[in-house]
């Protein structure tokens, strides 16, 4: 008879469980990339309490980032030992929620054995809540309280959900009233904390609204009418670069100089930049049309400062400069714009206003005729934007005897 047939069973069951052993290896890997059990920090105490005694015993210090724990309280009899620590079962186990999915996980990191005497325990926040209930046995300050005498427990305390972590500054301390009258008890508390790797780099949500609260009063963000996207970015770089205590130990100037580092890289990486200038073009823009022509000033000569201004930022901020009666400066603005696009009538229809209102009537006459017979845009005709404007000039007060003069010419 031939052996194939149970040689190919055997290879191809072969194979299915080393793809089950790979899937499984491949799950604990990524799930502990968020976070990790922190054996070095874990408590392990063999504690023995008096009879009808009360005693309290501190954690060990937890890390920067511990977003929960899991504790086990372990009676023992004379002589008993643990099988296995808590440390080596979670090991097992690749994040704090697979304890929390039903009964299995908590009675997986029960222990094996316990004695046959009891306890009763509470947890507190704080030294003085602890010595306070070792001089007097009340529990009405604990965060968690275990009334009915017991051999053994274990739970996990998490931040979401546990006041004992919300309010905790980087210890525990449980508390341990013996229920035997007679004999001392051997109680082991084993106390293990979940580090999240993000957090333990420092960044709560209160270090980062810091961050991002900072950024807004840059320069950068203050040009922007939504800065949010802007001053996230920055803080995803600084939080890769730096621990939030390296950057606190930065000197002022290294720091303004990272935010600044930082913010061009941003800036420049993205599309934030052609959308903050299109944002401050339609800022001045309403300004202007309010009537507020000195803030929308400022707007345009962000843009121009920044090297960042088209042709019509120049012809825009040289009619702001008019209509305020800066003729000086509107010639200038404008100019500058001609040379940009000699062929934007709107520039040179407002450079011969600033020739004229700069009482050179010879230059500016030159200009009116040379495009009388042209549009200014697909609808609007030079003669028309020339009368629209002297209107606009006498109700910002700017009256000229030469307007009727150059009506005469145009017409």
């Amino acid at each position: 008879m031939s052996c194939y047939p149970l040689f190919y069973f055997t290879m191809r069951y072969k194979k299915l469980f080393v793809f089950v052993l790979f899937l499984l290896s491949f799950h604990t890997i990524f799930a502990q990339q968020d976070g990790y059990w922190d054996k070095t920090r874990a408590t392990s105490e063999e504690i023995t309490v008096s009879a009808r005694d009360r005693i309290v015993i501190k954690t060990q210090d937890f890390p920067e980032g511990t977003t929960e724990v899991v504790f086990r309280i372990t009676l023992l009899d004379k002589n008993q030992q643990l099988a296995g620590s808590l440390v080596s079962v979670l090991k097992s186990i690749p994040d704090p929620t697979g304890i929390s999915q039903g009964s299995a996980g908590a009675v997986f990191i029960l222990s094996k054995i316990s004695g046959d005497d009891t306890c009763k325990y509470a947890i507190f926040t704080s030294a003085d809540l602890a010595k306070q209930y070792k001089e007097n046995g009340k529990t009405n300050n604990a965060c968690l309280v275990q009334d009915k005498p017991v051999s053994k427990d274990a739970k996990r305390l998490s931040i979401d959900k546990s006041s004992c972590m919300q309010s905790n500054k980087g210890n525990l301390w449980f508390g341990f009233e013996s229920k035997n009258w007679i004999m001392n008890q051997k109680i082991i508390l084993e106390v293990v904390p979940w580090v999240n790797k993000k957090l333990s780099r420092g960044w709560t949500i209160e270090n980062r609204k810091s961050i991002i609260d900072q950024c807004k009063t840059s320069n950068l963000a203050q040009k922007m009418s939504n800065s949010d996207d802007f001053c996230v970015c920055i803080l995803d770089k600084i939080q890769t670069k730096y621990t939030f205590s390296e950057f606190q130990k930065l000197l002022a100037v290294e720091r303004a100089k990272a935010y600044k580092d930082f913010g061009n890289s941003c800036f420049g990486e993205s599309n934030l930049s052609t959308a903050v200038y299109e944002d401050l073009r339609k800022q001045a823009a309403a300004l202007a049309n309010q009537g507020k022509h000195g803030e929308a000033i400022q707007k345009l000569t962000t843009i121009i400062n920044d090297g960042k201004a088209t042709a019509l930022d120049y012809n825009n901020l040289g009619y702001s400069y008019l209509v305020t009666k800066q003729y000086a400066k509107a010639l200038k603005f404008l100019k500058e714009g001609q040379k940009k696009d000699e062929t934007e009538l709107l520039i040179q229809l407002n450079l011969a206003h600033a020739y004229l209102l700069n009482d050179n009537f010879s230059l500016a006459k030159n200009i009116y005729k040379q495009y009388q017979t042209q549009n200014v845009t697909d609808s609007l005709s030079w003669t028309q934007k020339i009368k629209q404007d002297f209107e606009a000039f006498k109700k910002a007060g700017i009256v000229s005897k030469d307007f009727e003069r150059v009506l005469k010419i145009v017409d």
